[in-house]
């Protein structure tokens, strides 16, 4: 299933650390979301500006610094609700008066994009995916390849199991999966086929996964 033709759609990646940001919003009114502002906020608002496209908010996967690190002085540049999850770790959760904390479902409207948010704690306590048909930025929850590390402050490998298994795994197979890093062989890939070649979202059961996949 191709990519929905109302929807905006951009991944750059940014930075030392192969992040992908993202522009996310809708086509008709060319009002957008940036996703995890961080590395090169003079880019990101020039992209938008080339593109004629207008910044109405800001979407968090997570408070890692190199998700966040460009929110200050992207939020000094448009005066915009930045939301997060209300579940995120206190000592991550970015200090602004434009934060907005949001709970597992709720739903974020850009224009008439109505995004989903999904929460998927495990790398942190808040991290959450945004969800819009059959496109996920699915930030560091899961990679292509891969998934998030847990063995950092607030991480819980756990809680990773169930975010994986439970909520992210029981989406529609055609689901475009868009991470927050350029870790993997593709910049995304689909559900389906992630759950053929992804060794975090193949095990047999929660002890596997501890054992075989997170040395626990």
């Amino acid at each position: 299933m191709p990519i929905p033709t109302e929807l905006i759609l951009k991944q750059m990646e940014l930075g030392p650390m192969a992040n992908f940001l993202y522009f996310l919003g809708d086509k008709h009114v060319r009002e957008i979301a940036i996703v995890d502002p961080a590395w090169d906020v003079g880019y990101l608002c020039a992209e938008a500006e080339r593109n004629n496209y207008t910044v109405t908010m800001i979407l968090l996967t997570h408070g890692h610094p190199d998700h966040v690190n460009g929110l200050n002085e992207i939020l000094s540049r448009y005066d915009v609700p930045a939301y997060i999850s209300g579940h995120e770790a206190p000592f991550l959760m970015p200090e602004h008066k434009n934060i907005i904390p949001v709970e597992d479902g709720h739903k974020i409207k850009i224009g008439t994009i109505e995004i989903k948010c999904l929460l998927t704690p495990g790398h942190t306590p808040g991290c959450q995916l945004f969800l819009y048909k059959n496109v996920l930025i699915s930030g560091d929850t899961l990679f292509i390849n891969g998934c998030g590390r847990c063995d950092l402050p607030g991480s819980d490998p756990r809680k990773m199991y169930h975010s994986l298994y439970n909520v992210l795994i029981k989406l529609p197979d055609d689901t475009m999966i868009y991470p927050g890093h350029h870790y993997g062989p593709t910049p995304w890939a689909t559900l389906a086929s992630q759950k053929k070649t992804n060794p975090y979202l193949t095990c047999a059961n929660l002890e596997e996964f501890l054992h075989e996949r997170m040395g626990v």
